[in-house]
């Protein structure tokens, strides 16, 4: 199983993208530290990963009245990387729809 879950594509997301062109947000294990995120990047995508932020996010607690009463639950925990490439290079995350 690898480290990277999923890449970020939210609105957040794309506005960080948009200011800086060479970061991009993935969604990782929360045990992976950040040379293994920074391998996994680099063999998955072919690009120079200059700089790795990590970010780790607690579940909070959620709650619904329904009709069948107050419904408890807990969203999960994750963590989130942002990364920065080499100046010029990219990530494409639709080429392979």
């Amino acid at each position: 199983m690898g480290i990277i879950i999923k890449p970020l594509v939210t609105e957040k997301m794309t506005k960080i993208t948009e200011k800086m062109p060479n970061r991009f947000g993935f969604i990782v294990r929360p045990d992976a530290d950040k040379l293994a995120i920074k391998k996994e990047i680099e063999a998955l995508y072919n690009v120079t990963v200059v700089a790795v932020n990590t970010m780790r996010y607690a579940g909070k607690n959620k709650s619904r009245y329904t009709k069948a009463g107050l419904i408890k639950g807990r969203t999960n925990a994750y963590k989130k990387a942002i990364v920065t490439l080499k100046e010029g290079e990219t990530i494409d995350f639709y080429s392979n729809i």
